[in-house]
């Protein structure tokens, strides 16, 4: 499976290490070209000697996603520190090059719920501490 994940934060970095550690191959698009030390240290090798590939670009341009994979994308994961970038970019991923499965990450709530109403797979660590804090805190599940 080919998964492109974009943003090399600390989440986008712990999934597409994950990835390549399962045997999928795995592509990264970050604007920061530092990022990539991130992926190295999370391997304790390097990226492309692990068989990763990445690519230093803004997502929002289709020319940086096309040098990404995306148009080889069997997952596409939006994992930026922005939501109105991984909104955008999920649903180019999703509705210009076809990709199957598309996830953005999103920080607010409402949102989510909003895009994940208009068939765009989301997840809300947000909410999922929201959730958790009540259960740990009033016994509530939510």
């Amino acid at each position: 499976m080919f998964v492109l994940v974009v943003g090399a934060g600390r989440v986008g970095a712990a999934l597409a290490t994950s990835a390549l550690g399962r045997g999928h191959t795995v592509s990264v698009l970050d604007e920061d070209p530092l990022s990539h030390e991130r992926l190295d240290v999370e391997l304790g090798s390097s990226w492309e000697e692990a068989g990763g590939r990445f690519t230093i670009g803004t997502a929002l341009e289709i020319d940086a996603l096309i040098e990404a994979g995306v148009e080889e994308a069997d997952v596409f994961i939006a994992s930026t520190n922005g939501d109105n970038t991984n909104l955008v970019v999920a649903q180019i991923a999703q509705r210009k090059f076809n990709v199957e499965r598309v996830i953005a990450r999103v920080l607010d709530p409402r949102r989510a719920a909003w895009y994940a109403e208009q068939g765009l797979q989301t997840i809300c660590p947000t909410q999922i501490a929201i959730e958790q804090l009540q259960q740990a805190a009033l016994g509530e599940v939510v």
